[in-house]
Formats: structure tokens, C-alpha cells, sequence
């Protein structure tokens, strides 16, 4: 199956007033239960065995509360979801947390850092280009304003070329592999599954991928802002299951095994399908791997790429003025963007817990 994840399509944002609204001070006190969105990919599977295995429920019994785990076929639809205020956290990348809840102004969080791209995601020509240089002047279908964007801006910037070197042609995840196989179709963008089975093509040729730009394709747990300031026991639930299920799938005995095999059953494919995603996806699968990154300088760099990206392509919502418009806070107050506007946090704090075992 296709694992439709990073498609960024700006559809039905509402307004910051109507997703704060329905989370206000009065109704909140009130609550026990708490809804979270998740869609299929690789990096996302934990959250499904958390889920089934009952490792979820025994983090949330632990706190006290309830977490309702649903999954959304459409990943942008989940988002939107998110925004409006449906769902108290949501899975997303790092991209799209920043031009769809953010500049949507709906102040939200990167509870848990769960891994990075490293190359899934890539850039694939056929015929006679055998080198990223050869794509000037062709046409290169991808998903539009989507992370296959981002990353081919990022690609052609290491050969001295531009977007304007190329023409884009927008093309959804789920019919970019049948674009490829035209004959007229010379170059494409994506990510996997998709990727493996364009690369497996004749005179197929993967020219740049993800691995070239490590840690910029982030894959996030994003919780509302309010919602986990006034229910830290929401973020403690979320990383200790997130923590135990990670343990538990990278050891190598019987049970790590079955967890991979039931990861690899709920995404589509088969045990050997899913090891091959892993083997392209960077996973924090620690604590203390996840906090250095949060922690690092890193990330400012990529999240100021991604910010000029999604300004320069107009995605940071109607009368952006620059790419500061949205504030985006890391850890020891460091900021970029707006301060009076901060609407992206990156919070290590529950990941700090974790570490330090005091959850």
C-alpha cells in the first residue's frame, strides 16, 4: 500500500480562535481522556503496537487518564483535524508542524523527537541521467509544497542549481510510481515505499537522498501547547510508552521480532519490507539520543532552511511579511522568528524525565 504522509496541502485551516476555543481553561479542568491522531509510515508504527500491545493503556492507567489512539488515512487530514482542535496530538514532520498548526496559529509542541529521515526519502532519474547535475532542464514530478520539495531544493543547491533549472510537476504519492513507468517521465521526488519500487526500475538511477541532508526531515509526536502545560500526566504517558515500545522492538530475541512483524503486518508489508524502511529511517530509539538532538544546534539550522523554504513558496499562511512570522522556540531560550508570535516549541523536558528514569 501507499503510506500517504507528507503531502502538504494548506486545506481547511481554521482559525487559531476556534481550535483555542474548544480547548479552553473551563472545559479542560474537566477532562480525563485524551484523543491522539497517527497515519501510516514507518516511522510512525510504534504508536500502533503501543496501542495494540497494551503498552499505551498501562502508561495511561499509570497517569491516571485515558489516550484514545485513532488512526487517519489521510495524513494532511489528520493535521487539519489537529488544528481545528479534534485531536490533543498528532504525528507530523517538522515541516509541516510549522506551516500548518504553527502558521495556523495553534500554538503547539514537539513532545517526542522520534527519528529522521536518512534516506527515504530521494531523487531517482532515468534514461541517461546518472548524476544530479543531469536534471537541469527536465521536468521532475513530485507531491507539490510537500517534503520532496523541500528536499529537491535541497538537492539541487549542492550542484549550483535552482528550482527555476527544472519545472515541477505535481503529482499525488499514490500515482507517482505509475508516472515514472511513462516513458516520457524522466525524473521524480519521493519517499518510500514508493521510492523502492521506482528505484527498482530500468535504468532507474537514485541520485541524491536524504542521507545527504541528515536530520533535516524530522518525524514528530506534536501535542497541543495548552493541553500539555495543563496535562503534563498527557506527555508522560506518550513518551513512556513511546520509550518502552522503542526498547522493545530493537531487541533481538523472539519477542523484538514479533513487535517488527506486527509493525510490518499493520503498515502493508512483510517483515523484510519494513526492515528495509527502518534501515533508511535514523530512529531515536533512546532517551539520550533524542535529547542531544533536541538539545543541539542542529536543528535551529534546519528549522531556519525549512522556515526560508516554506516562506519563499508562500505557505506560511496569507500576508507572511518573512519567514519570522511564526516564532519558533528551542530549548535554553534560544528562538527564531517572531517572540511575540511563538506558535513551534521544541521541549525536551519530558524526554529529560525519561532519561533521567523519573517517570
Amino acid at each position: 500500500m501507499f503510506f500517504y504522509r507528507r503531502s502538504l496541502k494548506l486545506i481547511g485551516l481554521v482559525c487559531a480562535l476556534c481550535a483555542i476555543g474548544s480547548l479552553s481553561p473551563c472545559s479542560a479542568a474537566q477532562r480525563t481522556s485524551f484523543n491522539v491522531a497517527w497515519s501510516i509510515y514507518v516511522g510512525w508504527m510504534p504508536w500502533d503496537y503501543a496501542d495494540q500491545s497494551g503498552i499505551l493503556k498501562k502508561w495511561a492507567d499509570k497517569y491516571g487518564i485515558k489516550i484514545k489512539l485513532t488512526q487517519i488515512n489521510d495524513y494532511v487530514e489528520s493535521i487539519n483535524q489537529y488544528t481545528a482542535g479534534g485531536f490533543d496530538a498528532c504525528v507530523m514532520t517538522n515541516m509541516d508542524m510549522l506551516t500548518i498548526p504553527a502558521a495556523g496559529g495553534v500554538d503547539s509542541t514537539a513532545l517526542i523527537v522520534g527519528d529522521f529521515s536518512n534516506g527515504n526519502d530521494g531523487v531517482v532519474l532515468k534514461g541517461k541521467g546518472k548524476s544530479l547535475a543531469d536534471i537541469k532542464g527536465q521536468k521532475v514530478n513530485l507531491v507539490e509544497l510537500s517534503v520532496s520539495h523541500y528536499l529537491l531544493v535541497r538537492a539541487l543547491s549542492t550542484v549550483g542549481l535552482r528550482e527555476r533549472d527544472i519545472k515541477i510537476v505535481n503529482t499525488s504519492d499514490a500515482d507517482i510510481v505509475g508516472a515514472f513507468s511513462a516513458p516520457a517521465t524522466t525524473a521524480v521526488v519521493t519517499w518510500k515505499p514508493q521510492l523502492s519500487s521506482v528505484i527498482a526500475a530500468p535504468n532507474a538511477q537514485l541520485v541524491f537522498d536524504s542521507s545527504k541532508v541528515p536530520g533535516e526531515i524530522i518525524d514528530l509526536m506534536v501535542v497541543n501547547t495548552a493541553t500539555l502545560s495543563a496535562y503534563p500526566q498527557l506527555g508522560k504517558a506518550l513518551v513512556g510508552a513511546w520509550y518502552e515500545t522503542m526498547a522493545l522492538m530493537l531487541r533481538h530475541d523472539a519477542s523484538g521480532q514479533a513487535a517488527l512483524a506486527s509493525m510490518a503486518k499493520a503498515s502493508g508489508t512483510d517483515p523484510a519490507g519494513f526492515d528495509s524502511q527502518l534501515a533508511t529511517t535514523h530512529l531515536f530509539s533512546t532517551p539520550a539520543e533524542a535529547y542531544a538532538f533536541m538539545t543541539g544546534d542542529a536543528i535551529i539550522k534546519t528549522m531556519d532552511l525549512v522556515r526560508r523554504f516554506s516562506y519563499e513558496h508562500g505557505i506560511l499562511g496569507q500576508g507572511a511579511a518573512s519567514p519570522d512570522v511564526v516564532g519558533i522556540q528551542f530549548p535554553a531560550g534560544k528562538l527564531l522568528g517572531d517572540a511575540g508570535n511563538v506558535k513551534m516549541r521544541f521541549d525536551p523536558a519530558f524526554t529529560k524525565l525519561a532519561l533521567d528514569g523519573r517517570l
